[in-house]
Parts: C-alpha cells; structure tokens; sequence
C-alpha cells in the first residue's frame, strides 16, 4: 500500500525546522505537528507565515508552532537564525530544507552576489546546514533536501558560469540549483557516515505541486504558468505533493541517501516511492567538487 500520512511515526517531544513557511512548507510543517512534532517555520516574510500558524494552530489545537525570520538569500541573516538555535541549544530532530525561488525571468542576485536561484535555493540551504550541524548531530537528525523534476537530465552544474554570469538561462539555472540540492544530500549522507555525524540525509521531490511558485517566479501569465493551468491533470496538490519529503522526513525504513518522489508519469504526480536519482546527481565526484566550491563560496566550514 502507498505510504501516507497516517504512517509518519508518533513525533512527540522531537523539533523539525521547515525553509518556507507555505505551499510544500505549510502541509509538512501541518503534518509533523499533527504527529507531535514541534515545529519552526522559518521564512522571510511574517505575513504569509502568520496565515500558515494560524492555519495549523486551527487543525491541531495546541500545536507547538512558531515562525523564525530567515532569508537565504542573505549569509549574514542565515548565520544569525542558526546563532539563535544554537544559543537554545535544543536538539534538531528534522530539518526539511525547503524554501526556494523558481526562475525569474531575468538574472537577479543575492545579498552576496550570487545568481538568485543558485544562492536561495542551494548555497542558502548548504550554508544554514553546516551552521547547524551541531545541533542536527545533537538529534541524530533527518535532513531533507527539496529537489524538483528539473533536476532531471539535461540540468547538470555549470561550474564554468555557476552563478549565470555570461549568458542566464531562468530553467537552467533553476535545474542547476535542484541538481545542486540532491548532490548536496546524497554527499551530507556519505560523509555523515564516514565522519560519524549520525546524521540521515535523504533528499526528495513533490513533483508538479500546486503552489504559488510560478505565479512567484515566470509569472502566471507564462509560458509556464498557462501550461500549468491548460494540463491541470499533470499537477498534484502540495499535501500530495508534500509526503515524499514527509516519508524521507520520517519513514524509519527510508534509504540513507536514497532519494524520494511520486511514482507516476515521470515523476509529476503520484504516490511517493523510492525513486531513482538523475544520472547527474549519481557522480561523487562531482558531488565532492560542488561540495568544495560551496565551502569556498559561503566561507563555512564542516567539522
């Protein structure tokens, strides 16, 4: 039988902190607190995540619930949210890095310079992950890293032109940062296991979600934007899209450094299921480059 929500195990007294407190955020974070869980949603902006904590806090009375103001598209404001968990000192049981920004018709930066969606929705997440490691080693944590479908073939790493510079291609850059986020976690697992981290790194994908990420990104009124509301068909909503992260949040049998998504027509919609990774997420040693210039770019350090 498909694996649902009714199979996430009891979550009491364990902490998950979810990157983007909507869409696929809002139905995990909504998820782990109906089993227990105490949840941080961390996100930008306080507007869209009160409507989230409301909406959980109205599901689930009594829900252990709370927004923390992260934007990763800043160093210095990722290096500041883990100086506040850290200065709690709780242990992190799950971290789903989720949040991400989805091809802005023309190239943008962030606060440090890089490609917007390279910087948000990768190097963001890589950094805030080594900030944390303390913490998630304290939890012996699961870390989920959102992919998407296009990470699929032809994305591959551009380390000639990572940040666009020379000629910016919106998919591409955003099939880069995706690609960029299953290497990232298949290579989090190998080393947690060499290095003794006790950490469990299992990326996954929801798929064609129903979420605000295009009328965000290319715009409703693109390309993209109309094919998503020509072929509805394709798509599946972000709770159905949600529980593959769900089952490589919480799924004791889940593959260390497998990777997760729905089992339909190429991976839009459907059951979630162990699934295999893109040809270019399976070379090590690319996952090793990637992992060093990251190091490199974000000025952080892994024990």
């Amino acid at each position: 039988m498909a694996w649902t929500v009714a199979d996430i195990p009891a979550q009491d007294g364990r902490l998950a902190v979810v990157t983007g407190p909507t869409g696929l955020g809002y139905e995990v974070g909504l998820a782990l607190a109906r089993a227990g869980a105490e949840i941080v949603l961390a996100g930008r902006s306080p507007g869209p995540a009160a409507q989230s904590l409301d909406r959980i806090r109205a599901q689930v009375p009594g829900a252990r619930v709370r927004f923390e103001t992260l934007d990763l598209a800043s160093l210095v404001a990722v290096e500041s949210f883990a100086n506040k968990l850290l200065a709690e000192s709780r242990a992190i049981d799950i971290l789903v890095n989720n949040a991400g920004v989805m091809m802005p018709p023309e190239r943008k930066t962030t606060r440090d310079g890089f490609e917007l969606q390279i910087g948000t929705n990768y190097l963001g997440h890589f950094a805030l992950t080594a900030r944390l490691l303390p913490l998630l080693r304290k939890g012996r944590a699961r870390v989920v890293n959102v992919a998407s479908i296009a990470a699929n073939a032809p994305a591959a790493i551009n380390f000639d032109d990572l940040q666009w510079e020379r000629s910016y291609s919106p998919g591409a850059s955003y099939g880069q940062s995706k690609l960029a986020m299953i290497l990232f976690g298949r290579e989090l697992q190998r080393r947690s296991a060499a290095q003794n981290w006790g950490i469990t790194s299992i990326p996954a994908h929801p798929g064609v979600a129903a979420t605000d990420l295009i009328d965000k990104g290319p715009g409703a009124q693109s390309a993209l934007g109309r094919l998503s509301r020509l072929l509805p068909f394709l798509r599946q909503s972000a709770a159905r899209g949600a529980l593959p992260l769900l089952e490589a949040a919480t799924d004791p049998s889940a593959l260390p450094g497998g990777y997760y998504g729905p089992d339909g027509f190429r991976g839009m919609r459907g059951a979630p299921k162990l699934v295999e990774p893109p040809r270019n997420a399976r070379d090590e040693a690319t996952a090793r480059r990637l992992w060093d210039v990251s190091e490199r770019l974000t000025k952080v350090r892994w024990e």
